[in-house]
């Protein structure tokens, strides 16, 4: 299997969805809702969540473990803090990569109190040992540990408080089916509109003391590719352009000129994007093109193309993968402004949309 991508430099992609510590903690941190009632989207994720928090709260136990998958930058690290807060205990934070070894993930369980939430972050990642400790954990809120070695060693079984584990992955796929089957709740979290991201950006501007007008979040809320982290990322260098450039306040105009020097366009493609296109497009007649030789055309890793710029490109309709490779659609075509030539490799289908026009 494919090892994910840890090495990229995000640092000079602005709409990269993935988060970033050292450039989004600052930003994120302060603007993370606290209650379900201040969380923007996701209507139908949050509507039955409020049904499964308050029946667990009824009947004074801990909420059903909970899956939370969908891209990366939807919400999913915020939406486990809400519902710790919303349960009143308290939350322990890890992710998959860092918990190595069966004992790291013991001393975890062991600390817990009764009720509190365990969240796991990009919980795929966790190694087939580690997993297996969290299955009678998971079921029978229980620890089997083995004492000893060779013939005289021993399980002890360890009772643990009632926990609630909330798994987060963009890779629900690579989940085992005995750790999914064990979550009571799955949620998938969908991009937003530019509604929603629009008013994201107005709360966030509010929080962060920045003048904005309707139509300037309107602006960076259609460039944000529906993830809220690229459309927070996006207000502050906005911001930056609005006080240098501008008077302070953020309007359509500065915020269409800030985003145009930033080289994203009105669907939120990046120059990084639109090389891959036209690629596709000038070299190879559209498509379609093997994987490996794309990331030779455009100088990117397989593994980089495929997690980080193909799901944007696909999901707006710029991008289809077949068996024989890659190819580009109409759609892509015209938004490059380039003429679309029908060939035997690739067949347009005539009613095939982009998302924003849906």
């Amino acid at each position: 299997m494919v090892e994910e991508v840890n090495e990229f430099d995000f640092e000079n992609r602005i709409v990269a969805s993935e988060y970033s510590e050292e450039h989004d903690a600052d930003v994120e941190n302060p603007l993370r809702p606290k209650y379900l009632d201040d969380y923007v989207g996701q209507t139908v994720a949050k509507s039955n969540l409020k049904v499964y928090i308050e029946s667990a709260k009824l009947r004074c136990e801990a909420l059903d473990h909970v899956l939370l998958y969908g891209p990366p930058g939807l919400g999913k690290t915020t939406l486990s803090g809400i519902i710790a807060n919303e349960m009143g205990v308290n939350i322990r934070t890890t992710s998959g990569p860092a918990i190595e070894k069966q004992g790291d993930l013991a001393a975890i369980l062991t600390n817990l109190n009764e009720g509190d939430v365990l969240f796991i972050d990009e919980i795929h990642r966790l190694s087939r040992a580690v997993e297996e400790i969290l299955y009678p954990a998971m079921e029978d809120y229980s620890l089997d540990i083995i004492i000893g070695k060779g013939p005289s060693a021993r399980s002890i079984r360890l009772p643990i408080p009632k926990f609630t584990l909330i798994g987060a992955t963009t890779r629900a796929g690579q989940l085992t089916s005995p750790l999914r089957d064990r979550f009571g709740v799955l949620l998938k979290l969908e991009l937003y509109t530019t509604e929603e991201l629009a008013t994201i950006v107005k709360r966030s501007a509010k929080i962060l003391g920045i003048d904005i007008t309707e139509d300037g979040a309107a602006q960076i809320a259609s460039r944000s590719r529906g993830t809220p982290r690229i459309a927070n990322r996006l207000l502050k260098r906005v911001r930056d352009f609005a006080l240098v450039k501008g008077n302070g306040s953020i309007t359509s105009e500065i915020a269409s000129f800030a985003l145009d020097a930033l080289e994203i366009d009105h669907l939120g493609l990046d120059n990084t994007d639109r090389k891959m296109l036209e690629a596709i497009i000038k070299f190879y007649s559209g498509g379609p093109v093997g994987l490996e030789t794309l990331a030779a055309t455009i100088g990117e890793e397989a593994v980089t193309i495929e997690d980080v710029y193909e799901p944007y490109l696909m999901q707006i309709g710029f991008l289809s993968r077949t068996p024989r490779g890659r190819c580009a659609t109409k759609l892509a075509y015209d938004h490059l402004g380039i003429k679309f030539a029908t060939n035997a490799n690739f067949q347009h289908s005539s009613d095939q949309k982009s998302f924003f026009e849906e």
